[in-house]
């Protein structure tokens, strides 16, 4: 495929080809073939040459993508009015405590607690998980003013208190697999030889256990073809939070990572917030290719085997499977919804009131920002949020925006 995107610079290409040799040789090591799933896993997480574990730019005007919280500070605003309510005295329903799961430039995390702090608000601990050091470092940086941020290499054994998951599950691997006339196959990845002795990447079809595409309503009545993803890493990562939150965490490994006192078992509420859907829309028969994309210089292709390393790979979320591990795993489902709903329900309309609409140069901006954040034709339906919960109750006032019977 020949796309025409942006060229990067030498020292990109090299990191580029890099990997590729890296990828390259592990299939020759595995009998000439991996699974798709472990070809986005080292695409994005290969130590210092993955997209996510490399030096490059990812977010904002000079990255390859643009997130809600880069939009506006009201999006995280929001989110923090929502964990003021849990922290609220004198029957707090949780620790004032937050957790955040790949937290990219920390813009989201700064913003949260700067309203927080508004509000007479300090969290005890402002956790972040986050994988890639070039982040990180972003991270520490525009964060150096909160001196309760904490980074964690590894998850604590329990925790109590608010998760935020912000564009986290669509960055995990997928595995792709397409029905064949002789049943389910998962796609992978080979290496294919040219006579000069250069060549690339392909896909190749292998068949699969049934229980690989376990996850897809009515499998087998899909057509010919149809070619989709599965998410057992996001299933996993759902389970492991769902450990976590109840309590249930037994990684001494991890807690002897965390010198400081683990806090009492109690309530913790958790966002994931992501683009998707529930699993009886994720896999219609129309969407017969999946969803997988990638994203490189704020260009959306199909080629996941274009530059590795450099672009995003990603693929919507089914929240049904979702919902379904956390639930299994303890947690309560407290709510689904579409962004739009999700942040008019928790509020944003009034923050963005506070500046008057009078202050015409003030407010336009922010009002300009919040309509992509909700508008329908922008971010406000594709982006859905899945609350859940250990010992917590959801606003009443959430309730009036509530899809969790589409799950």
């Amino acid at each position: 495929m020949q796309l025409q995107l942006p060229a990067p610079s030498g020292d990109a290409l090299a990191a580029s080809a890099s990997l590729q040799r890296l990828i390259a040789d592990e299939i020759r090591h595995r009998q000439g073939w991996i699974p798709f799933a472990r070809y986005m896993e080292l695409a994005l997480y290969a130590p210092h040459v993955g997209y996510y574990s490399g030096g490059a730019a990812k977010l904002g005007k000079d990255g390859d993508f643009t997130t809600a919280p880069e939009l506006s500070p009201l999006f995280g605003a929001t989110l923090a009015r929502l964990a003021a309510e849990m922290f609220a005295p004198p029957f707090p329903q949780t620790a004032p405590a937050i957790m955040e799961f790949g937290a990219g430039s920390g813009k989201l995390a700064g913003d949260i607690l700067t309203e927080l702090a508004a509000h007479g608000i300090a969290p005890e601990r402002y956790l972040i998980v986050e994988i890639s050091p070039q982040l990180r470092a972003r991270q520490q940086q525009t964060l150096a003013a909160f001196p309760n941020v904490q980074w964690l290499d590894r998850w604590p054994a329990q925790f109590s208190g608010v998760v935020i998951g912000n564009e986290v599950l669509d960055a995990m691997p997928v595995s792709l697999v397409v029905r064949r006339a002789d049943g389910w196959c998962e796609r992978g990845v080979a290496w294919n030889e040219s006579g000069e002795g250069e060549g690339g990447f392909v896909f190749e079809d292998r068949p699969c256990e049934p229980a690989l595409v376990a996850q897809i309503p009515d499998a087998d009545a899909l057509p010919i073809g149809y070619l989709t993803e599965v998410h057992p890493t996001a299933a996993a990562f759902m389970r492991s939070l769902a450990a976590l939150l109840c309590g249930d965490g037994d990684d001494a490994a991890a807690a002897a990572k965390q010198p400081e006192p683990e806090p009492e078992p109690g309530g913790a509420l958790a966002l994931l917030i992501d683009y998707g859907f529930p699993g009886h829309e994720y896999y219609l028969g129309q969407r017969s290719q999946g969803t997988l994309m990638c994203h490189y210089r704020h260009h959306a292709h199909p080629d996941p085997f274009y530059l590795p390393g450099l672009q995003d790979v990603t693929a919507h979320v089914d929240f049904t499977a979702m919902a379904q591990a956390a639930v299994e795993g303890g947690l309560d489902l407290l709510g689904y919804t579409s962004q739009a709903g999700f942040l008019l329900g928790a509020g944003i309309g009034d923050l963005l009131l506070r500046t008057p609409p009078e202050q015409a140069a003030q407010y336009l901006p922010q009002a300009n920002a919040v309509q992509k954040l909700i508008s329908p034709a922008e971010m406000g339906e594709l982006f859905k949020v899945l609350a859940l919960g250990h010992r917590v109750e959801w606003p009443a006032r959430m309730l009036q925006h509530d899809r969790s019977y589409r799950l």
